[in-house]
C-alpha cells in the first residue's frame, strides 16, 4: 500500500497567446443552461444578471490574460493576487493558467486522458464508454442504453444524467450537446491548457451504487507527489444530483476538518469511513506522483474505485475557501 503523508492545518513552458472571442463571463463558469450538475464544487451562487453587467462582462474579455483573472480573483477572493510572486494556492494555480505544463492538454481532455489512466493504475478502474461519435445523431440515441451519462471532454459541468432515455428526447439532448460544444472553455477563466481540447461528447456507462444511487464524488487533492508520498486531502461531495448535496472535506485518515471549499455546506456530522479509503489513496497517489500538484476525482462505490478526471486548476484560481486562511496554507504546500 502507498505511505501517504497527512499534513495538518496551521495559522513549465508558456503556452501561445490564446486568442479572445466575445464572449460574456457570467457569475458561473459554465453557463446554467448548459450542465444538469445540480451545484458544482466551484461555482458562485445563480442569480440573473442585468444587461448593463452582461455588457461589462463582455468587455472583460477584451482585456490580457493577467489583468482579466486579476480582476476574476478579486472578485471571487476578494483581493487582487499578486503574480509575480505568488503566495497562495489560488495565486499560485493562476500562474498555471498563464503558463500551463504542455501535458496537461492531454490529460485535462476527458478521452484522451483515459489511456494515461490505462497505463498508471489498470484499465477497470475506467467508467466503460458506451459511444464516443463524431457527430450525435438520431441514429447515435437509439443505439443508446436505457440509462447513461452524456459528457462532454473539453471543460467543467458538462454532465448529463439520463437515468431512463424514455423521460428524454433526442432533440433535447442534442440542443444540450450543441450548447457544451459551442463553448471554448478558454473564454470561461483564461485557463490556456484547454485552447486546443478538440470539443468532443461521448456517453458512459451510469455508475451506481449498490444502493442505485449515484456515488459520492472524492476529489482528492494531492501535494508533492514528485517528491514522495504525497500530502492529501479529500472533498467529498455526495448527493451532488440531489436537493441534499454536501462538500466535506476530510484528511487521509478520515478526519473530518472544519473547511470548506467552494460553496458546498459542510454536513452536520461526518460520513462513514469508506472501507474502500486505503484503494481511493493508493489510486490518487499512484496518479499524482508525476506531479507536485493535482486534484484527483475518484468515485468509491462499493467495493471499486473508478476514475472522474485529473484537474490541474481547480477553481480556476478563484476557489473560495472557508476559512481564508486555507488559502494560504495550501499555498505553502503547493511550491
Amino acid at each position: 500500500m502507498t505511505t501517504i503523508k497527512s499534513a495538518p492545518f496551521d495559522g513549465d513552458a508558456p503556452a501561445s497567446a490564446p486568442r479572445h472571442k466575445e464572449a460574456t463571463l457570467s457569475e458561473d463558469r459554465v453557463p446554467a443552461e448548459a450542465s444538469r450538475v445540480a451545484i458544482d464544487p466551484y461555482q458562485l451562487p445563480q442569480r440573473s444578471v442585468p444587461t448593463i453587467k452582461r455588457i461589462k462582462e463582455a468587455a472583460k474579455t477584451l482585456l490580457p490574460d493577467s489583468l482579466f483573472l486579476s480582476l476574476l480573483h478579486h472578485k471571487c477572493i476578494g483581493r487582487y493576487p499578486n503574480l509575480v510572486r505568488p503566495v497562495t494556492f489560488n495565486e499560485k494555480i493562476l500562474q498555471r493558467n498563464l503558463r500551463p505544463d504542455p501535458r496537461y492538454i492531454e490529460l485535462t481532455d476527458k478521452l484522451r486522458v483515459r489511456e494515461y489512466i490505462a497505463a498508471k493504475i489498470g484499465a477497470e478502474h475506467l467508467i466503460p464508454l458506451v459511444a464516443t461519435p463524431e457527430v450525435f445523431t438520431r441514429e447515435v440515441f437509439d443505439a443508446l442504453p436505457n440509462a447513461f451519462v452524456m459528457k462532454a471532454n473539453h471543460g467543467s459541468s458538462f454532465v448529463e444524467v439520463v437515468r431512463d432515455k424514455s423521460d428524454t428526447s433526442f432533440e433535447k439532448l442534442k440542443r444540450r450537446a450543441e450548447q457544451w460544444l459551442a463553448i471554448d472553455f478558454y473564454d470561461i477563466a483564461r485557463e490556456r491548457h484547454y485552447c486546443t481540447i478538440k470539443p468532443r461528447i461521448f456517453f458512459e456507462h451510469l455508475l451506481l451504487d449498490a444502493r442505485g444511487q449515484i456515488p459520492a464524488d472524492f476529489k482528492v487533492h494531492c501535494f508533492g507527489g514528485q517528491a514522495g508520498p504525497p500530502i492529501l486531502y479529500i472533498l467529498v461531495i455526495s448527493d451532488r444530483f440531489g436537493s441534499a448535496t454536501h462538500g466535506d472535506v476530510y484528511d487521509a485518515n478520515w478526519n473530518h476538518l472544519d473547511i470548506a471549499i467552494g460553496f458546498y455546506k459542510r454536513s452536520a456530522k461526518p460520513a462513514p469511513r469508506p472501507a474502500n479509503l486505503e484503494s481511493v489513496l493508493d489510486a490518487a497517489a499512484a496518479l499524482s506522483e508525476d506531479f507536485d500538484y493535482v486534484r484527483v476525482d475518484l468515485y468509491a462505490p462499493d467495493n471499486h474505485v473508478y476514475f472522474g478526471e485529473l484537474t490541474f486548476t481547480p477553481g480556476a484560481g478563484v476557489l473560495p475557501f472557508t476559512p481564508d486562511r486555507i488559502d494560504y496554507e495550501w499555498g505553502k504546500l503547493l511550491t
